[in-house]
């Protein structure tokens, strides 16, 4: 029997929007672009990263395992065309998640610096590909190194506990990881975000800074204010439709099928509510965002968010008379 996998079995997808799509990476896997001036972006067509090229050494933002070594080689790249040093001095963590810190520790001599919820999470996690950052901040921290200024700033939960906002007002650019995939809908459960009534808030919080260049985490480009506004519309759309849903779905027929088996009319109840808000936004953000077309993605953004409503907003909440 050959192991090979039977691609005819696997499902077709719609094609990806131009608009979805980066520049190529080169034949070690990576690419390296300017944002302005001496602050650089690096990918691999899935995950990103930045840094800043300082006389005084290079400040890394992020450090996701995927790129790797490839931080470096980018990092090596630019310190040769521009005359730079190419030591990485200083590492910002966005947050705790080991998919953009857990190469953290090919940087051993860089001062780690991140949200004070970053460093608890992370002795808690006990990592060694991600130690904990020596310094730590609550509300805000201006970095500076090497004539530079980086502004760190915390709003409030919303994709984990601990994820900031790291704006460089004299780059023009504003990083801000797992809120907003330039041009691609929401992987899983909302970016795979713990608070819903914070991950909502961010983009419109990101578009208080001033900035044109986004650099949001993933998906093989520099974003734009119009890729934050195009994902404000498309959750604003999935939470209505949750809205609507949760008016119009009787949950009554499940009750009769499945009596006292609670589990089992939940399940129907919330499955129809979150099936009849799904399609309209499938439909609706189809060949406009990539990857719309695999519905599992904004069926279980669509759940996270109808359940903040309900949990959170308390929409469709009733007191037994």
């Amino acid at each position: 029997m050959s192991d090979s996998v039977d691609t005819l079995a696997l499902p077709d997808y719609a094609p990806l929007p131009e608009s979805a799509l980066g520049p190529a990476v080169n034949e070690q896997g990576y690419y390296v672009g300017r944002v302005e001036r001496n602050l650089f972006w690096v990918t691999d067509s899935v995950y990103v990263a930045a840094f800043l090229a300082t006389p005084d050494g290079v400040v890394l933002f992020d450090a996701p395992p995927t790129l790797g070594h490839n931080l470096q080689r980018a990092i090596d790249e630019i310190a040769e065309t521009e005359g730079t040093p190419n030591t990485v001095t200083h590492l910002v963590y966005s947050h705790h998640h080991a998919d953009h810190a857990g190469a953290a520790s090919l940087f051993p001599g860089a001062t780690l610096i991140g949200h004070a919820e970053t460093r608890r999470l992370l002795l808690r996690d006990d990592d060694p590909t991600r130690p904990a950052p020596e310094v730590t901040f609550t509300d805000g921290y201006t970095l500076e190194v090497g004539g530079e200024r980086v502004e760190l700033v915390f709003r409030g939960p919303n994709h984990t506990q601990d994820n900031i906002f790291i704006h460089f007002p004299d780059h023009d650019a504003l990083m801000l990881i797992d809120i907003v995939n330039p041009g691609w809908v929401p992987i899983f459960n909302s970016n795979l975000s713990e608070d819903m009534p914070g991950y909502i808030a961010a983009a419109g919080q990101a578009l208080e800074f001033s900035w044109t260049h986004l650099i949001a985490g993933h998906l093989g480009r520099l974003g734009t204010r119009a890729d934050v506004e195009l994902h404000q519309a498309y959750i604003a759309d999935v939470v209505a439709a949750s809205q609507a849903a949760l008016a119009s779905v009787d949950p009554t027929k499940y009750f009769g099928k499945y009596g006292q088996n609670a589990w089992g009319w939940v399940n129907g109840y919330l499955t129809e509510i979150t099936t009849t808000a799904t399609r309209p936004v499938v439909e609706k953000y189809t060949g406009v965002l990539a990857a719309a077309d695999i519905e599992p993605l904004t069926y279980t953004t669509t759940f996270m968010l109808m359940q903040s409503l309900r949990l959170d907003k308390g929409l469709g909440s009733q007191v037994h008379p």
